[in-house]
């Protein structure tokens, strides 16, 4: 489980690693920074098309060798990025990194229940997805001090290091396999037709991702040109957020993710807008630790619901999970990069907070018609429970409790009591 959790921190640290690389990479192959954004964008949207097409196509191969695969082409992508002689070759790179990405994240969301015994699986579960936040709170600060101590392109190759090391530990650690169930393609829509709850987590999903990569995807010039803060404590800071979304992760574990991610929307749509329009130094890291701390509890939240509203479909759920969270990244990236370049830096945070504030209505919007499901699934178990006829003896039948009216209903059970 260590080595896999590893591989999703080396993919998504891959992924956004650009972020705080944006204005060197930009001023060295002379593109602007809503330009440089593409390198966000470009495998964002790989992978999110990815995700689906790689849980189809991996059929009966054995998935060890699937995720060694396409952890080596991502390791094969950053070396080839470190040696771009241009943005067009890095952008190429980047779409590699995507497919990497997609593939190797929507394989492992279902692999704890082959790997642990029943009672340790939501626990492996957090600590592979746990990978997905800590990649994007430490992986993007490690990168940017990376880049201000050896360049940009020393950066890239770091991480293809690290994918190489994480290729050598799945082999050595992961077992054997083989597929236990093959997904189609018409399977996945017809999840989305059928099920509200996995309908809803996908609709979250995008909005969450989206809203926050609009603006993350800036960070640095928004601390820079907006907060005021100079560029030598922006690796510093961004640690700081790192630090505090790993905190963020683990106090979401545990809770409700309906509950967690309409907290998440409401609070982040309040901190994108304060630090679009609050300047200084104290007031900008202030609210990026705030904002580190409130995003950390996203990815394990997402992949909660979509488990607890597809028990028995886990690895499809996940791929459409997956491949949304992808695409909005690329969404997130574009629609904050034409902010920037259209309006100004600060449009950025602005343009996540709207997005925030949309998720955290749709959060409250499924969260209570889920209840609403609940209490009613409830009230006809106990009237049918109430009218069950008596023996000829006058005893209750079995099932019906002591008192008709007033019989206890089963417990609403969760998507692990159900697996």
């Amino acid at each position: 489980m260590c080595a896999v959790a590893l591989g999703i921190f080396c993919l998504i640290t891959s992924e956004l690693l650009p972020v705080g690389l944006l204005t060197p990479v930009g001023d060295d192959l002379g593109v602007s920074d809503g330009t440089a954004g593409l390198m966000v964008t470009v495998p964002g949207l790989v992978a999110g098309f990815c995700a689906p097409l790689v849980t189809v196509g991996a059929g009966r191969l054995d998935r060890r060798f699937v995720l060694v695969g396409l952890i080596a082409l991502m390791a094969a992508a950053n070396l080839v990025a470190a040696l771009a002689p241009g943005f067009a070759v890095l952008l190429a790179a980047r779409l590699l990194v995507g497919v990497g990405v997609g593939g190797f994240w929507a394989i492992a969301g279902g692999l704890a229940v082959r790997l642990v015994p029943e009672r340790h699986v939501g626990r492996a579960t957090a600590l592979v997805f746990g990978g997905v936040p800590t990649a994007s709170v430490l992986g993007v600060p490690a990168g940017t001090l990376l880049g201000e101590l050896g360049g940009w392109r020393f950066a890239f190759a770091a991480v293809g290091g690290l994918g190489l090391l994480t290729l050598a530990a799945l082999l050595l650690l992961l077992p054997a396999l083989p597929p236990t169930r093959h997904t189609t393609f018409a399977q996945l829509p017809a999840l989305l037709r059928s099920n509200r709850g996995v309908r809803a987590g996908v609709t979250v999903t995008f909005l969450v991702v989206a809203g926050q990569f609009a603006a993350y995807t800036f960070v640095r010039p928004i601390l820079q040109e907006v907060s005021g803060i100079d560029v030598r404590f922006v690796s510093t800071l961004l640690l700081g957020y790192g630090l505090a979304g790993v905190a963020g992760n683990f106090l979401a574990g545990a809770r409700d993710p309906h509950r967690t991610l309409l907290a998440v929307g409401a609070f982040l749509a309040v901190i994108l807008a304060l630090i679009a329009n609050v300047p200084g130094t104290v007031a900008g890291t202030v609210l990026l630790l705030a904002w580190g701390l409130v995003y950390g509890g996203v990815s394990v939240s997402l992949q909660s619901w979509m488990i607890k509203a597809a028990p028995d479909e886990p690895e499809a759920a996940s791929s459409l999970m997956v491949a949304m969270f992808n695409l909005a990244i690329a969404a997130g990236a574009l629609s904050g990069g034409l902010a920037v370049d259209g309006i100004s830096v600060s449009a950025a945070p602005l343009t996540g907070a709207v997005l925030m504030a949309l998720a955290a209505v749709t959060a409250w919007v499924a969260s209570t018609a889920g209840s609403a499901r609940a209490r009613a699934r409830v009230q006809v178990r106990g009237g049918a429970h109430a009218h069950k006829p008596a023996r000829a003896d006058g005893s209750p039948r079995a099932g019906a409790a002591p008192g008709g009216a007033g019989a206890q209903t089963a417990p609403e059970t969760s998507g692990a009591d159900h697996r």
